[in-house]
């Protein structure tokens, strides 16, 4: 016997089923994936066992994915945005914690956000929150009540979302998701019990929103940990359609002379640098759609690491130059993350700008002319911006 065998860095040996893993999974190899044997019902990456795990995306529920702001607040609030000459937005994710004594991070955030709002001067308070996705953790009996209604009992702003993988991670997450957030009409819930939110009336898991200053974009990056999917082998091309649909509609009209912010959202980041990984398959696909209709967003944001991080993607786009802004404000509550230091480096076309590890929120100010985008954390003494970038609309 051979006490010291030659080690392998093949991971598994596709023609020996009956030989174990020698790692975890059999992707852990210096082989690339075009020179790997497919492995059955594996491939040859382990993106291609995820996209087997993903869970089908829930058809649009009306008007093809398009609704208004005068849908969430009434015409009386978009009127008074249209007066005050912008729009405020309040962003994060990652919120749910499943204590039952309300004593959270998420409910500190909560409170910090809604110091934001001016019940003398609605035109003057965010417009709405947008989840950035995870609204709620663990199992889904009851878990809206703990995790998304009590908490934000105080908070006065309507709440619209994109699921998270741990909102569409099971059957019954995503049929609650749907409940509270996709409802045909807005009621109050019978798990609200006593308190006062009525369920959005979102037209789907992945939707367009018309609003003055701006139009926004929410996808469904679905249920994997790790990384993010619109669309793929598993789960269809209805969402990129859709998207590559949207968008040429949007561009017909800005060709038109509407010139509105653009902003699109994913649960799962483009880029992360902490916590979680960037899902580049996802970008390059939504990218994929950008080109089709030669439109592309002024801004990304995404949730799913624990923390705020933003990124500025540089590039050649339809005759001009563009410089993204990328955000992730995943710190909205969850347990946060380890996040690498900002460095300022650039990686491709990719510049990694700034980092901040703690519990907090972004807040959007957009008026004709800019995207003002700034973050803020929070702990229990203080609310205090930690950075700020505006971006100007050509």
């Amino acid at each position: 016997m051979n006490k010291n065998p030659k080690p392998t860095t093949k991971g598994a040996n596709p023609n020996n089923s009956n030989e174990p893993l020698r790692f975890a999974h059999p992707f852990y190899t210096s082989v690339p994936p075009e020179k790997r044997a497919a492995l059955p019902n594996q491939g040859t990456r382990m993106l291609d066992h995820i996209q087997g795990t993903l869970h089908p995306i829930p058809p649009l529920k009306r008007n093809n994915g398009q609704w208004s702001l005068t849908e969430i607040i009434g015409n009386s609030g978009v009127a008074g945005i249209q007066v005050a000459g912008k729009i405020i937005i309040h962003l994060t994710g990652d919120t749910g914690v499943p204590e039952t004594d309300h004593e959270t991070r998420q409910v500190m955030v909560a409170d910090a956000m809604a110091q934001d709002y001016v019940v003398n001067a609605p035109e003057k308070s965010p417009a709405f929150f947008f989840h950035l996705g995870d609204v709620i953790y663990g199992q889904s009996t009851g878990a809206y009540l703990d995790q998304f209604y009590r908490p934000y009992m105080h908070y006065p702003g309507k709440i619209i979302a994109i699921p998270g993988n741990h909102d569409g991670d099971v059957d019954s997450k995503m049929a609650d998701f749907i409940e509270y957030f996709c409802a045909p009409t807005p009621a109050i819930p019978s798990i609200a019990n006593s308190i006062f939110r009525q369920t959005m009336n979102q037209p789907g898991v992945y939707w367009c929103l018309d609003a003055p200053f701006v139009q926004i974009v929410g996808l469904y990056s679905n249920s994997a940990e790790n990384p993010g999917f619109i669309s793929g082998s598993t789960i269809g091309s209805s969402q990129k359609n859709w998207l590559v649909s949207t968008l040429k509609t949007l561009k017909t009209q800005r060709d038109k002379g509407t010139r509105k912010a653009l902003l699109f959202a994913t649960h799962h980041p483009p880029y992360s640098s902490g916590g979680h990984t960037g899902s580049t398959d996802m970008l390059n696909d939504i990218w994929d759609a950008c080109t089709q209709a030669k439109l592309a967003p002024d801004a990304f944001f995404s949730g799913h690491a624990h923390s705020i991080q933003y990124y500025t993607r540089s590039l050649q786009f339809n005759g001009g130059n563009l410089k993204i802004p990328f955000v992730v404000s995943g710190n909205g509550g969850h347990g946060d993350q380890t996040v690498s230091p900002d460095t300022g480096k650039t990686t491709g076309d990719c510049t990694y700008d700034f980092a901040y590890q703690g519990w907090g929120y972004t807040k959007l100010e957009i008026d004709k002319d800019s995207i003002t985008i700034s973050s803020y954390g929070v702990d229990w003494n203080s609310t205090k911006q930690i950075h700020s970038v505006t971006v100007p609309l050509s």
